[in-house]
């Protein structure tokens, strides 16, 4: 019997390399840096880029773009996640530290219509919960409607009783100010899970 070995695919790889700007036809200009990108890998990727350039909304000629509620460094990894489907390796966003490149880039996720992108996000910031950062990460779960993240968010708090702790932190002052009907649900959760 004949087995051949067939390689891993590379296209992430290959289309990665895109990124490099050969045969871009559109720029974006991320307060004040430059990224060259191909209309069409943008269009496939996200249903707000694929509007934005050739839908009724964008102009079909448009080969400049300025981007300016994004922070260059996220939009960098947005493309990159664009082209290769993958967060990069280098500045290891899964590691300690990045929770707020991660946040961002789960914004820009939501923006941009990628849903892939915004679940790779929301189970980053889900392996991350702690009691310091549960509060906050409520919050961004709310306004952005990751039901998964903020389903998360509430089974934490109310796992191992830290809902008093969670109460002490600075991010849940700013859960009530923003989000108060979130605050309602995680003390309704923490009633039923005390009653039982």
């Amino acid at each position: 019997m004949c087995e051949i070995q067939v390689p891993p695919s590379d296209l992430s790889e290959n289309l990665g390399k895109l990124l490099e700007g050969e045969g871009a036809d559109v720029t974006f200009e991320v307060k004040g840096e430059v990224f060259r990108a191909h209309k069409a890998v943008l269009a496939i990727r996200s249903p707000v880029f694929k509007a934005e350039l050739w839908g009724p909304v964008g102009k079909k000629n448009r080969r400049r773009i300025t981007v300016e509620d994004i922070e260059p460094a996220v939009f960098k990894v947005l493309l990159h996640f664009i082209y290769t489907d993958s967060l990069p390796a280098s500045g290891d966003l899964d590691g300690d530290g990045n929770d707020e490149i991660v946040e961002h880039l789960l914004v820009a996720a939501d923006r941009y219509a990628m849903e892939r992108m915004r679940l790779t996000c929301e189970s980053i910031l889900c392996r991350r919960l702690d009691v310091e950062n549960v509060a906050a990460t409520l919050a961004l779960a709310a306004r952005h409607y990751c039901c998964k993240l903020k389903d998360a968010c509430i089974r934490f708090v109310n796992s191992g009783n830290r809902i008093k702790d969670v109460m002490a932190s600075q991010g849940y002052e700013h859960l009530k100010k923003t989000c108060p009907s979130i605050v309602m649900d995680l003390l309704e959760e923490a009633a039923k899970t005390s009653v039982c």
